[in-house]
């Protein structure tokens, strides 16, 4: 039972399984009831069950959320969206790391055995069972950013919309993100003719870090008008921000890229003149700065009802 959103981080630490998935939706739909939304779940490819709150049909703003629970890896995704050198690097260092983990473990099977062919499909085999575990291994219980964050600011701001701007709003929580972007792939197809018009607000990391950063998608970049109404949402605020990332290089690789007026959502933190996001996957995941949930609240809620008032 959900009293008010930030239950979700006690409540349903997990949801990974079908069991905890639907006993989430269920006490989702329940709440949502209770703030005034109808509320349905739209089935998708591959078993994807999102979950929708409002009626897409009227809406001119999609804000959205992962919901799924992302799988627990011994290091942690270390992403800087900002940084194409330094996150080309990490990428390139972690397939190496895979691969000679891989090789190692063929070896040592080709050398026990004496069968040198045994020892390469045991390194192939190797590799896919190491990236099934990245996508779909056991769940972190320790997902308080990753992307507990984004369901509780989701619901903070379907909570505290005015009653006359929430036809002007849908809320979709996605299922299946972290096995590579499935539920909001299905909601784009089964919903073409909305999301062809629509912005989407994507929250995906946004609890640790004062860094709040939008990043639109290029076909978002080359429209001035609905780029630039995104400035209404950005803003300093003691020692955080919200700011639109609008040159420079930019990859942030969540559900906002399966939309073409998405716009991804994220908390980083800053190294000298780097900015990035670290713990996540991993048991060091345990930071929700409430601070965020009440600013990205505040910004998003104020650029949908001045928009509205142009």
């Amino acid at each position: 039972m959900l009293e008010k959103p930030m239950d979700v981080l006690t409540v349903f630490p997990v949801r990974k399984t079908k069991r905890q998935k639907q006993a989430f939706r269920d006490a989702m739909q329940t709440y949502a009831a209770s703030i005034g939304y109808e509320s349905r779940v739209e089935k998708g490819s591959f078993g994807c069950q999102n979950l929708i709150l409002g009626t897409p049909e009227q809406a001119d703003y999609l804000v959205t959320a992962h919901y799924d629970t992302c799988a627990r890896l011994p290091i942690p995704n270390f992403l800087t969206p900002c940084n194409f050198w330094l996150f080309l690097l990490w990428q390139l260092a972690l397939m190496l790391l895979i691969l000679g983990v891989c090789i190692l473990g063929g070896l040592a099977v080709g050398l026990l055995t004496g069968s040198g062919s045994a020892g390469v499909w045991v390194g192939y085999l190797l590799v896919w069972i190491l990236l099934a575990l990245m996508l779909i291994g056991p769940a972190n219980p320790s997902n308080a950013n990753d992307n507990t964050s984004g369901v509780i600011t989701l619901l903070e701001i379907a909570k505290s919309m005015p009653k006359n701007q929430r036809k002007r709003v849908c809320f979709v929580l996605f299922d299946l993100e972290e096995a590579g972007l499935i539920g909001s792939a299905s909601y784009r197809k089964a919903h073409k003719a909305q999301t062809d018009r629509q912005m989407v607000l994507n929250l995906d990391c946004v609890g640790d870090g004062d860094n709040l950063l939008l990043f639109p998608t290029k076909k978002l970049k080359r429209d001035r008008k609905r780029l630039t109404s995104l400035y209404k949402a950005c803003g300093y605020f003691g020692k955080k921000s919200i700011l639109l990332r609008e040159k420079g290089f930019s990859f942030y690789p969540s559900d906002q890229a399966n939309f073409p007026w998405g716009v991804g959502i994220c908390a980083l933190k800053k190294r000298g003149k780097t900015l990035y996001l670290g713990r996540i996957h991993t048991n060091k995941d345990i930071i929700l700065e409430r601070t965020n949930v009440n600013l990205l609240r505040a910004a998003i809620i104020t650029y949908i009802c001045r928009d509205a008032a142009q």
